[in-house]
């Protein structure tokens, strides 16, 4: 093996790993239930795929590269006192503070230049999200220092833009998107987002850092993610004993599976919270997000 080789295969590895490819799946699943809500199928037209596909490196590997390398840069004080990021490229000098910014610039760029070929609306959604990303992180609107606002980007980016991408990437029209399916899925999203401010509290506290987490205090802060998960989960409810959106048939699951849900909550988030607690939370919110993509698509 040449040592250009060995050279480049740990700067692949790390540039992989700015880019957060567990996180990846964040941003795809919300963008594919966009396409399901618009087709009504599990699977689009076979004509489609190409642009889906192109849709799909842009919100995951793309974005996730622009904004978290961004992210990366700014955050340095709070990440150097933060355990859980150890393990960060730019903590231990694998990639540089201005690669980083070069990385998250490129990425950027690749991924508005080439969401054109998915459509003009869904490009200017993708502009509007790397510059809600910069914002977030940049100075001096560094929107992450802005308790409440804080939450709005990251909630608003999961739970509404990730659908609304996919529905633009078939139909550039928005005007028959169900809403109230994003309403319901920034209320998940707040829920799911809170707990990971908890974890990050004292490292961001120490770095000065005005997060909601640390505005509000611990408790506080929880109580807000509760309650948002209680509001999506009756939502979904209402949803399906009404047949909106969410089709009557699944009226028992939601039923049975929200006492479920938000029981999970209750004991799987505390004040004092790791991401264990997260990921175990998000894959039972699958369950009922499966069947509603089989009953939805009429499969069931």
């Amino acid at each position: 093996m040449s040592t250009d080789v060995q050279v480049l295969r740990p700067r692949v590895r790390d540039v992989v790993a700015v880019g957060r490819p567990a996180f990846w799946v964040v941003s795809i699943v919300p963008y594919y239930t966009g396409i399901l809500l618009a087709t009504h199928r599990l699977l689009p037209p076979v004509e489609e795929w190409p642009r889906l596909v192109i849709g799909a490196v842009v919100m995951g590997p793309l974005v996730w590269l622009a904004v978290p390398a961004v992210n990366d840069a700014y955050d340095l004080p709070s990440d150097r006192l933060n355990p859980r990021k150890a393990k960060s490229p730019l903590l231990d000098g694998r990639i540089t503070l201005r690669a980083a910014t070069r990385l998250a610039f490129a990425a950027a760029v690749a991924a508005v230049g080439l969401s054109l070929l998915v459509g003009v609306v869904f490009a200017l959604g993708v502009l509007l999200a790397v510059l809600l990303g910069y914002a977030y992180s940049v100075p001096p609107v560094r929107l992450k220092t802005r308790a409440g606002f804080d939450v709005a980007v990251n909630a608003l980016a999961l739970g509404a833009f990730g659908p609304l991408a996919g529905w633009a990437a078939i139909n550039p029209d928005l005007s028959d998107f169900p809403w109230l399916m994003g309403l319901q899925g920034t209320l998940a999203a707040i829920g799911l987002y809170l707990p990971t401010t908890l974890a990050d509290l004292e490292a961001d506290r120490a770095a000065g850092y005005h997060t909601i987490a640390v505005r509000f205090g611990a408790r506080t802060t929880y109580l807000i993610g509760y309650g948002a998960w209680i509001a999506a989960a009756a939502l979904s409810v209402i949803l399906a004993a009404t047949g909106t959106i969410i089709p009557r048939s699944m009226l028992l699951l939601e039923v049975v599976m929200v006492p479920v849900l938000i029981a999970a909550y209750r004991k799987l988030i505390g004040p004092h919270q790791s991401f264990r607690g997260i990921v175990v939370l998000a894959s039972l919110f699958l369950i009922p997000c499966g069947t509603f993509a089989l009953t939805y698509t009429g499969v069931l």
